[in-house]
């Protein structure tokens, strides 16, 4: 065996295991799972449901991320249902955001709802447990707000008493 089959099979035993890495030069047509890590520089469009995702400067994503950390960097239209959300800088993003944590670094651009729900990871009361087979846009309109808090503006009298 050459010393550039040696040295191939060295290097991806030292990345860890079950960490994927979608590069500047593809393109996917469709939702991608993983069990692990994903880092996106390419373009994917369809659903994304992983542990960790990681968007970075030239990813674009056009669909639905469920994982449990999602640090965007890049463009994203779609919603994304997280425990830990950090939107950095450079990134953009349009969609609504279901959360525990979310951190927003200035300049970054965010056009949506953001939500802080006990369980982001749950759909319509069912856990995501990491598929992305249903499509997050296919959910009941009042599934997607059953979780979200409603803040509407109004103003009560107080009642008087009577003696």
């Amino acid at each position: 065996m050459s010393d550039t089959f040696r040295d191939a099979g060295t290097s991806q035993a030292s990345r860890k295991l079950g960490d994927s890495t979608i590069g500047e030069d593809l393109i996917i047509t469709g939702n991608v799972s993983s069990k692990g890590e994903i880092h996106i520089d390419g373009e994917v469009k369809g659903d994304v449901a992983c542990v960790a995702l990681v968007l970075g400067e030239s990813g674009r994503l056009e669909g639905n991320v469920i994982a449990e950390d999602v640090v965007i960097r890049g463009r994203l239209i779609g919603s994304v249902r997280a425990l830990r959300v950090t939107l950095q800088a450079m990134c953009h993003v349009e969609g609504d955001v279901y959360h525990q944590s979310i951190a927003l670094e200035q300049g970054a651009f965010f056009e949506g709802r953001s939500s802080r729900t006990e369980d982001p990871m749950q759909i319509g009361g069912v856990p995501a447990n990491g598929a992305a087979s249903k499509p997050l846009a296919e959910e009941e309109p009042s599934a997607q707000h059953k979780d979200k808090p409603t803040y509407k503006f109004s103003r009560s009298l107080p009642e008087t008493r009577s003696a």
